[in-house]
């Protein structure tokens, strides 16, 4: 059954965010996937259905994406492949800690919440990070400073609220890799690096 939820998870969220071109679609989700797969060869403890299937819904229910209450999307996915009550209610916790805006300095409770945290925030920097940066600034009408300020106000801060030791090796590279694009940006633009 695990594989099986798993493959349905990947074929509702293609379905969820067909058309989603702002750095929160499906290709966004399974490299959260992905890198919780990654971040879980160190955790062996961790439940990885619930830690996959928290990874893939994790935006199913995004407030800048859907007008939902209570995950509605990602527990009637859940609800409708039969997983129990305390399972959904698990997953849709752990979906609820993922967010940097509502979980500022909030570190999860179980190490699969963790795990899937981290597995977003990675996605959030380095090549990728800046891709979806200026992908969602775009579609929001942001001007390039705006999305430059991004960078200060999140990017750059998510390599120190990493929760496990995997997720900060995997962080180090790709912040690296964002400090020196900004270099390049300010010598570029002509502008002062603040």
């Amino acid at each position: 059954m695990s594989r099986k939820i798993i493959d349905e998870a990947i074929e509702y969220v293609k379905e969820l965010f067909e058309g989603n071109s702002d750095g929160h679609g499906v290709d966004h989700a399974m490299r959260v996937y992905r890198n919780t797969q990654v971040i879980m060869e160190k955790y062996p403890e961790a439940d990885s259905v619930v830690v996959a299937l928290a990874a893939l819904l994790h935006d199913a229910d995004d407030h800048k994406l859907f007008n939902t209450d209570n995950n509605a999307n990602a527990r009637g996915f859940l609800e409708k492949n039969g997983l129990p009550i305390e399972k959904i209610d698990y997953i849709c916790q752990i979906i609820n800690s993922v967010s940097f805006s509502h979980n500022r300095g909030k570190i999860p409770d179980t190490i699969e919440g963790k795990i899937v945290q981290d597995a977003d925030r990675i996605d959030a920097i380095g090549a990728i990070g800046i891709a979806r940066t200026f992908a969602y600034g775009g579609k929001a009408g942001r001007p390039l400073g705006d999305s430059i300020k991004h960078f200060y106000d999140k990017l750059l801060l998510l390599k120190e609220e990493l929760n496990t030791d995997s997720a900060k090796e995997l962080a180090q590279k790709r912040h690296d890799y964002m400090v020196e694009f900004l270099k390049e940006y300010y010598a570029e633009t002509g502008e002062e690096l603040p």
